[in-house]
């Protein structure tokens, strides 16, 4: 789904009345006129009206998806409707099917040796909407590959082995790319970073071994957002919106913005205090600030689709038997609440298994290795997952060490896992059905 600057700053803050939806159409009826195929809908209690053009429906589910003239699109339930447009669901609707193609149609190429070629230094084509990639997880996605020093360093990589070369300029520099932005959020620290990508000082994590292919892949501006902070858990931190109370041998575990005290919650954040999903909030509304106010972090941005999210985590989850055995359960809620909250339904998702992680291993580390190879797409247990699910096992692609370790800062782990990802990505993207 494509979103105008305009639309992203307007649209939000009406979408909080009516089921957080439909209101914010009613309140744009007066400025959007939809094309021939549009109809005027009516809301239950027949109060609020909207146009917009019926784009998907789900009789098994009662499940609705009308685009608006801007380019959005609302999702909610027949029961919000009048009748009159139910009926019209029920005669008409059962021939729209949801849409799985990508929005813009534009074109990918996954030729290896584009992906890793130097960038050829041109601009992005500014015309086309921003493709938006965010990048979630804990330590080992905020990163902590050495740029400097000796073996195990960015730098020794690239100038002594001659690894990564469409990283340098052909004067030995680090090479800048004008076609793709790298933007960084922490909680609790803000805004890290609003740049063209180049590598700088400090440390990295994956995004330049995935955003380089994505970059010389994707014919539009690309944008890497990365959002996230070290030592959090899928099971807590990042649990997801809609995630129950359950019970785990005699005790509940509490459930999206439940506390140890008050395991159900009552839907509100928790003041004062650590709450489950706390880190899931936080990330999600610092990724959603950068898109808000997107031509500051990326210039001249008019438009952009959120394409694909980038997942590296599990570490934490290892250290509790609880969160181990429920992690399947909360990843797959997790993809597609990611999808719902950025109303991206055909984003991709692109996730690394632990470094240290082997096939066939037991414990907790096993079990989170399970789930995460479970989700692959190709895998087959889950079949909505199928074209744009992607899991990369990266344990052959680290040279040492653990996640908890961060693989002993070696830089060149994390371009070998980034440069997967971003392979992985480029791939659902071109193939992805």
């Amino acid at each position: 789904m494509i979103h105008s600057l305009s639309s992203t700053r307007i649209d939000r803050p009406l979408r909080a009345r009516w089921d957080s939806r439909l209101a914010g159409a009613a309140a744009l009826a007066v400025l959007l006129l939809c094309g021939a195929q549009a109809r005027t809908w009516t809301s239950s209690d027949g109060g609020k009206t909207f146009e917009g053009e019926l784009k998907s429906y789900e009789p098994d589910t009662g499940a609705v998806g009308v685009t608006l003239a801007n380019g959005k699109t609302l999702s909610f339930k027949q029961d919000k409707l009048s009748a009159v447009d139910i009926e019209f669901l029920k005669e008409k609707g059962k021939t729209v099917a949801p849409s799985t193609s990508t929005s813009s149609n534009e074109k990918i190429d996954a030729d290896p040796k584009v992906l890793f070629a130097k960038h050829d230094g041109k601009p992005a084509d500014m015309s086309k909407p921003v493709k938006v990639f965010i990048l979630l997880g804990q330590s080992n996605m905020v990163g902590l590959g050495k740029i400097a020093g000796g073996e195990g360093s960015l730098e020794n990589a690239v100038k002594a082995k001659s690894l990564y070369p469409y990283l340098a300029d052909e004067a030995g520099g680090w090479l800048e790319r004008k076609d793709a932005r790298f933007v960084r959020m922490m909680q609790g620290k803000g805004l890290l970073a609003n740049e063209w990508m180049t590598i700088k000082s400090g440390t990295i994590g994956p995004e330049y071994g995935l955003g380089h292919p994505l970059a010389n892949a994707i014919d539009a501006p690309v944008m890497i957002l990365k959002s996230c902070i070290g030592n959090r858990s899928l099971g807590w931190d990042l649990l997801p919106p809609g995630s129950e109370p359950y019970e785990y041998e005699g005790k509940t575990v509490p459930g999206y913005r439940g506390t140890p005290d008050n395991p159900k919650g009552n839907g509100e954040k928790v003041e004062g205090a650590w709450y489950a999903g706390k880190q899931y909030d936080d990330d999600t509304e610092d990724a959603k600030k950068v898109l808000a106010d997107l031509d500051t972090h990326y210039p001249e941005a008019k438009k952009y689709e959120v394409a694909g999210f980038f997942f590296w985590q599990g570490e934490k989850d290892c250290g509790s038997a609880e969160h181990a055995a429920r992690y399947e359960k909360n990843l797959v809620h997790f993809i597609k609440q990611l999808r719902k909250d950025f109303e991206a339904p055909e984003a991709k998702f692109v996730l690394a298994t632990l470094g240290e992680s082997t096939k066939g291993s037991g414990g907790n580390g096993g079990k989170v290795l399970d789930a995460q190879l479970a989700v692959d797409g190709k895998d087959g247990k889950y079949p909505e997952f199928k074209g744009n699910v992607a899991t990369v096992y990266s344990n052959p692609l680290s040279k040492g060490g653990s996640g908890n370790s961060h693989y002993g800062g070696n830089a060149e782990t994390y371009m070998e896992v980034g440069q997967a990802m971003g392979q992985a990505m480029v791939d659902l993207l071109a193939n992805g059905k």
